[in-house]
């Protein structure tokens, strides 16, 4: 009896020591930041960013034309006609508005589509130095909250080089 609980306690130490994790870490936004791609990817965000602006400025016009000719025959309008003009600029104040507030989300999509191609190519080169080091997890720098990491096992620079940046 005494020799199958050994041996059980036996397995499971062997079992434990085999299963050991290696956790590396790897500053995704410090490498995203050296790829020379990311100078394309914002200057195309900010090209859109001023479509956008420019977009908004036709609107801002239009409502400003809308108002100054309201002001100008306000006084010669029947009621039911000033209502009509009053319906007509509020509507393109609504308009300006629901622009003005999805206009930073559209942005951030149009960031989002840009990085994705950057995000594939960073991961790619992560999972082959992760795969030929044998790491078991790869943990982002950025965004947790870690007490200690140990630079030995930040690959940052690994991947750098894998994706030719000279830091």
């Amino acid at each position: 009896m005494k020799l199958k609980i050994t041996l059980i306690v036996a397995l499971l130490i062997a079992s434990f020591g085999f299963s050991q994790t290696k956790v590396g870490t790897v500053d995704t936004d410090f490498v995203m930041g050296k790829m020379p791609e990311m100078k394309e990817v914002i200057t195309r965000i900010n090209s859109y960013g001023k479509q956008l602006d420019s977009s908004f400025q036709v609107k801002a016009k239009d409502y400003s034309a809308k108002i100054e000719a309201f002001k100008k025959i306000e006084k010669t309008l029947k009621e039911e006609d000033k209502k009509k003009k009053i319906n007509e600029i509020a509507v393109v104040e609504q308009e300006m508005a629901k622009f003005r507030k999805n206009g930073s989300t559209l942005i951030q999509l149009r960031r989002d589509e840009f990085m994705k191609p950057l995000y594939k190519k960073l991961n790619a080169a992560i999972q082959e130095i992760a795969k030929a080091e044998g790491y078991t997890q790869i943990l982002s720098t950025r965004g947790n909250d870690f007490a200690y990491i140990d630079d030995r096992f930040d690959i940052t620079n690994k991947v750098m080089a894998k994706l030719g940046i000279k830091e």
